[in-house]
Formats: C-alpha cells, structure tokens, sequence
C-alpha cells in the first residue's frame, strides 16, 4: 500500500466490462503531452513516448462508465490529465526490488524510524489502545506499518492519484491491476469520501498515513473517530490506523502470535526445504536442528516456513501465519520482514544477529530479466519474463543450483546470473 514501499499489490483487480466507443470525451487532456514511453500493442511497454496515451483514455471512457461510473464524474476527475513518465520510472526501480535486503533494512529500521516509532506509540497511546481492543492487532505491528509506509505521517505522498493510476493503467505492465485500482479511485471520487485536490498519494496510487490503494479503502477503511468519513487523508491519523488493523485482522492476524523470529540452521541443512511453500510444525523444524537466533528451543506458534531472503549466507527466518497476514498488505519478502523487525524493535527487541553477504550487489531489472530469460533457456520454467523474483522463478534457481552442484538456497545474485551467461 506502499510510497515506494508503500501499495497493497496481493489485492485484486476486478475485471471490467467493455462499452461502446466514445468520441472525443470532453474529460480528455488537450494540448501536447510530455515525452514518456513507447506505446504499443494493448500497452506500453518502455519508457520513451507517450503519443498513445489519449487514445488509451478515449478506450477507458467506456469502461468506466460501464463500471457504473457517471460522465460527471470522468468529466471531473479526468480534466487535463496527463502522463506522468516518472511514475513509470519509479515503478521500475520499487525499492523493496531494486536494493539488497540488507540495505532495505538498514533504512526501514534504521535507528531514527525507532526512535520516531517509540515516540508515536506514547503520543497515541490511547487511540492505539482502542485500535488493538477491537481488532486484536498489536499496536507495534500497526505503527511499524505506519513507519514503513508514510514516516509516521510525514510523508503522504504528493502525486495526483488519478494520474498515477492512468499512467500505470496506459503502460501496460500490469495494466489491468492498475485499470481496476483507476475504477476504485474514481469511485471513491464520486462517493465523495475526498475532493480532488487532496486525493493526493505515492507514485502507485497509494494513499493516506498507511498507504492504501484504492481497492483496499474500499474494503477495509473504517470510520473509527465517528465524523461519518473514512478519512485517512487528514493530519489525524485514527481512521487510517484503524483500517490498517482492521486490514491485517481480515488477513488472518493471530494476536499474540509473532510474524517470525531470526533462527540459525544446522551444518548440512536441505536447502531445498526453504521457502514459504514448505511448512512444518515446530517440532518437524526442532527435529531437524532449526534453533532460535539466541541458541534456544523455537516456540510454539504454529507451522513455520524457513526464508532465507539473502541465501545460505545472510540471515534466516522462521515465518508464520502472521508473515501472511502482512504479506497481504505488500507481497514483497523485504517489505514483510522490515514490518515484523521494526514492530520487534518498537517492543525492545535486538536487531538482526546474523551477517549478510554485503559484498553482493542486487540485480538490475534488466539483469533480472536477462536472469529469467537465459533459465528459461536452461530448461527452467521461471513463468516468464517481467523482472520480479516470484515462486516460479526463485524454484528455477533453485532447479539450476542443483543441478550445477550449488547450493539450492533459490537466491538470485549476481554470481548466479554470470554462471548462466
């Protein structure tokens, strides 16, 4: 829900129906537009011009009004728009993607967001007691979200969300994820929950103290202060800080249950045994010499998975149902582990024991992407090409790490990449 972290993207798009054309809409940008990309096809796929935008636009008035959406209100809302090339640059560069982890977390809990985050916690101490009564969500877990996405407020975001929308919606990467987020915007326009010249956000129409996208307000946002408006525009952050509790409640939070907890595996630990799609109870991973950081026995919270977010040599994670749960807020593993550590910091927890590999360096988009290509030409399924390390691409690492004899920890670096050029 996340400014650069901040946007929900495990939330989905509904799909719209199509509509007759319409000429010339009156909502349409006049004049020439900036350079940005390259139009092609049902979408954009580089940065370069964005000749193609109008047209695209032109195509969208149907379909929101389709979607139930009034000519007054595209009237409205889609005057003088434009595209904005560098929400496209942005979306290329996502921090949570583009950085180690290691330097994620220097950042997301860095000693300053600590600080700031305790300080939050004793200025709404009484509205977060409130907020934890009733939906039983840890008020650390909802103020390290806070911290993540907004700096506590102080960084909402300044981008006109219709536009961000429609110039993500026009590229085409995940345009229709973005073309229903566009619809859910507009809609929240024409409820009249906020006027235009607030309904400001991230690069990724993500909005507010906690950074929804519109999808997400729609279901989840909460009147909590009682003044008839889901407002998580304002300075007062109650109404955004309920919804994110509320959020995480509807996702599965277990309250007094961890989202994970940093362990340390055993010499000749099966690698191939990582990853979220592996659970076992506590007991299977006991069995197996899984230990807490401190050397003690792991806890009983349920079925774990081990993550090993940096590979076999950075550090290790054992996550539960609560790593869920916030992985429904943002899907990004760096973003999920940034929440849970900064919460454990916000509670008097120590920072991560383990070293990381700082030597490595991240991956570009591109070399992502040459990485997914040259596996696929291995004979490794990665599910296509489009630069993000999901499953199907992190178990076709793990398939060609075993089978040059590596060990199959599914980690995507740079080595790795050279091995396969």
């Amino acid at each position: 829900m996340r400014a650069a972290c901040g946007r929900v993207l495990l939330v989905a798009a509904f799909g719209l129906a199509g509509g007759a054309g319409l000429a010339s809409p009156p909502w349409l940008a006049q004049g020439p537009l900036p350079t940005g990309m390259t139009a092609g096809g049902t979408g954009v796929t580089a940065i370069g011009d964005p000749a193609g935008f109008e047209t695209w636009l032109q195509g969208f008035g149907p379909r929101a009004q389709a979607a139930g959406l009034s000519s007054w209100t595209l009237e409205r809302a889609l005057a003088g728009l434009r595209y904005n090339a560098g929400v496209i640059e942005k979306d290329r560069n996502q921090s949570e993607f583009v950085r180690p982890i290691w330097d994620y977390l220097d950042r997301a809990v860095s000693d300053q967001r600590i600080e700031n985050g305790r300080a939050a916690l004793h200025a709404h101490r009484r509205l977060l007691d409130r907020i934890e009564a009733t939906y039983g969500v840890e008020r650390e877990v909802v103020v390290a979200v806070w911290g993540l996405e907004s700096s506590y407020g102080q960084n909402r975001g300044d981008i006109p969300v219709i536009e961000a929308l429609a110039t993500l919606a026009y590229d085409g990467r995940r345009g229709a994820f973005f073309e229903g987020e566009l619809i859910d915007a507009l809609k929240i326009v024409q409820a009249g929950d906020v006027v235009l010249r607030d309904f400001t956000g991230s690069w990724a129409g993500a909005m507010g103290h906690t950074q929804f996208i519109p999808s997400s307000y729609l279901a989840f946002a909460v009147d909590f202060d009682g003044d008839g408006r889901r407002d998580i525009w304002s300075d007062d952050p109650a109404d955004a800080l309920a919804s994110t509790a509320a959020y995480l409640a509807r996702s599965g939070w277990q309250t007094g249950r961890p989202w994970g907890m940093e362990v340390t595996l055993p010499a000749g630990f099966d690698y191939a045994l990582s990853g979220e799609r592996v659970e076992k109870d506590v007991a299977g991973w006991q069995a197996l010499g899984v230990r807490r950081a401190d050397g003690r026995a792991l806890p009983d919270h349920g079925a774990g998975s081990v993550l090993l977010p940096a590979g076999a040599r950075g550090a290790a994670f054992l996550v539960f149902a609560n790593f869920h749960a916030i992985e429904r807020y943002n899907a990004a593993d760096a973003y999920v582990i940034a929440i849970g550590h900064l919460s454990d910091r916000l509670r008097g927890g120590g920072p991560i024991r383990a070293a990381w590999p700082r030597e490595d360096r991240a991956l570009s988009f591109a070399e992502r992407q040459e990485l997914q290509e040259r596996l696929t030409r291995a004979g490794h399924d990665t599910g296509g090409v489009d630069g993000k390390m999901g499953p199907k691409t992190l178990a076709a690492v793990r398939a060609f790490q075993r089978a040059a004899g590596l060990v199959p920890d599914g980690y995507a670096s740079f080595d790795l990449l050279e091995r396969l050029r």
